[in-house]
């Protein structure tokens, strides 16, 4: 509790509740307690310290992004839409999921815990996914005008359509981030539930909102005329169709050159460093770690398993089998000193007395206090927290504590990681198909979304691992990754990137059905559809870059991670290896055994107009 140099002490204070109430708490009595004096400087630190003022930091960056991405999103959109009130009309789809999902956070926060971040993955994907769905939406809906077809008649045709490609994205999309619920955390929870009321509110937005707003302001939203000449996304499809071998192997080589930092990923855990350089709380841990050699708020408890029964407590504590137990831990590496109720351990030796009562409960259970050193806090933890569990108890213990929370915490991480992954592959996978009626087109799909995710998690591990880059992006280098956000950015990237393949396969099945040929499908299908997913990409990369200028760590990997997957996946991956692919496999794209070809589910047929339409609207 004295710094090396004597000019510096730790004062402990324990605070009661949960988690939660202590740093509600922490709120007033923080402020109360900092102070400078000509005497001395008193400084607030610790865990529970550092994760409020993250949460607050994290408040702060949402309205910092809020308040960049929405003008920037609606500069984005008058641009692309060429029209205010279509540009107008999208940002509300978006505005509309953002505020249900918010409402619906605050719902379900009544019945269990929420994370205060979900709410930042509310503002960036519930804008994103309006954008997107609205785009697609009345893109359709000015080609329906265009091919002539009567307002009216057009709005419906275009929610038909396109609505059905909607709601196909947004139950992948729904899937993916669903599959976190499989982890027993919180944290990662409160991302599914915000995916899923983001998703439901987006497509809602987009199939019932937009349609109705159509039918009334439909006329303002149109263009002169459509767009039929040739891009430059069309001209590099048919230009990699022309040579897909070595158009192929080119975008593969440069996309696994991005992806191979992720050989060298290593997961940690997190600390002060997910903070601002300054923040009062990361201050006061970097004195602790530089001028203390052991930090007592991250002891490791370990408790005796069951109370014992017939030993009274005070003979308990002195038992030469419990007195050898605290000797032994004392001896493990990494471990600064043992506080036991028979004294203090340090290197296998008692140095001081008897008489920490703290140590006793009233009904004879005995805990041991283990202070880690500075080194082994900040080296491999779970290894330390293992070589405590290996050392042989009297009568078996529980060890917890920071170090053993966090421990166990990424252990239930890395157990459900295999089960989450092959949900979201196989649903998705299974979604695909009855969209497509293909065997081969969804299997291609995840492959090529997986070589996506495998360049962002490349980039994590290159710039938030390494620390290239982060002078310019602000933030201090660990050395390891905390390994729930690529679970979260896993399953956000993933139904994200997959949301871009629904939207260009259902235009490319479209096409083939049409003429059954599936060179020219592909090439009609991207000359369609890339334009819009080019422009869908960059806002909603826009709104996951707005947390790049943010204080949290976790926000920046997110925000950074997740826009260039989007960006990586709607250019190099669908625009040049997707139909690659599909020009190599020719007829076998539409594959699919006899019996598994009645599961698609096909498009209702189409309403006659003067039967429905004009009944209803004229």
């Amino acid at each position: 509790m004295r710094g090396t140099d004597g000019r510096r002490a730790l004062v402990l204070v324990r605070l009661e509740g949960s988690a939660t109430e202590a740093r509600e708490q922490l709120a007033t009595l923080s402020p109360r307690l900092t102070r400078t004096t000509p005497e001395l400087t008193v400084q607030v630190g610790g865990q529970e310290e550092i994760s409020r003022q993250v949460g607050e930091q994290a408040r702060t960056d949402f309205l910092r992004a809020e308040l960049f991405a929405l003008p920037a999103v609606l500069l984005l959109l008058v641009l692309v839409h060429r029209r205010a009130t279509a540009a107008l009309l999208t940002v509300a789809v978006g505005l509309l999921s953002v505020l249900g999902t918010l409402a619906g956070l605050r719902a379900i926060a009544q019945f269990t815990e929420v994370s205060t971040f979900a709410a930042n993955l509310a503002l960036v994907l519930g804008l994103g996914l309006g954008v997107d769905y609205s785009l697609f939406v009345i893109s359709r809906y000015r080609e329906e005008r265009a091919a002539g077809r009567p307002q009216p008649e057009a709005v419906v045709r275009a929610t038909a359509v396109a609505g059905r490609t909607v709601v196909f994205s947004g139950v992948t999309v729904a899937v993916s981030l669903s599959a976190l619920l499989v982890f027993p955390l919180f944290f990662l929870s409160s991302f599914a539930y915000a995916g899923v009321l983001v998703v439901v509110t987006a497509v809602a937005g987009a199939v019932v909102f937009l349609p109705a707003a159509l039918t009334r302001w439909g006329h303002r939203v149109e263009r002169p005329a459509a767009r039929t000449s040739s891009g430059f996304w069309h001209r590099t499809a048919l230009a990699a169709m022309r040579r897909p071998l070595l158009a192929g192997a080119g975008v593969l080589t440069v996309l696994l050159l991005a992806a191979s930092p992720l050989l060298g990923l290593r997961f940690g855990l997190p600390d002060e460093r997910t903070l601002p350089d300054g923040t009062s709380s990361r201050t006061t841990s970097e004195i602790v770690h530089e001028e203390f050699p052991a930090e007592p708020t991250d002891t490791i408890q370990v408790v005796l398993a069951e109370p014992p029964t017939a030993t009274p407590t005070a003979a308990l504590a002195t038992t030469p089998d419990l007195r050898a137990y605290a000797a032994a831990l004392s001896s493990i590496p990494g471990v600064f000193q043992v506080d036991a109720p028979s004294g203090t351990y340090r290197d296998g030796q008692r140095t001081g007395a008897p008489g920490q009562d703290r140590l006793r409960a009233p009904d004879g259970r005995v805990r041991l206090a283990l202070v880690p050193t500075q080194e082994a806090m900040r080296g491999d933890v779970p290894a330390l927290v293992e070589r405590v569990r290996d050392v042989p108890a009297p009568d078996g213990v529980l060890v917890g504590g920071y170090p053993g929370e966090t421990t166990d915490f990424r252990a239930a991480l890395l157990d459900r990681l295999p089960l989450a992954a092959g949900l979201v592959l196989g649903a998705t996978y299974l979604i695909l198909f009855l969209m497509t009626g293909s065997v081969l087109l969804p299997l291609k799909a995840t492959v090529l979304n997986l070589l996506s995710l495998s360049v962002m998690f490349g980039c994590l591990v290159w710039v938030f691992q390494d620390g290239n880059l982060s002078g310019v992006l602000g933030f201090t280098p660990t050395g390891s990754i905390e390994p729930s956000i690529p679970v979260l950015m896993f399953c956000v990237a993933y139904g994200l990137s997959m949301d871009y393949e629904v939207f260009l396969l259902s235009r490319i099945k479209e096409e083939h059905d049409r003429t059954g040929d599936t060179g020219r499908a592909v090439a009609e299908g991207i000359r369609r559809s890339a334009p819009l997913i080019t422009a869908a990409a960059g806002i909603l990369a826009l709104s996951f870059l707005s947390y790049a200028t943010g204080g949290v760590v976790f926000l920046k990997e997110l925000g950074i991670g997740t826009a260039l997957t989007i960006l990586v996946d709607a250019t190099l991956i669908r625009v040049v290896l997707l139909p690659v692919t599909m020009r190599l496999a020719g007829r076998a794209n539409w594959w699919a055994p006899k019996p598994l070809r009645r599961l698609r589910i096909r498009e209702a047929p189409e309403p006659e107009p003067d039967q429905v339409l004009r009944r209803e609207y004229v």
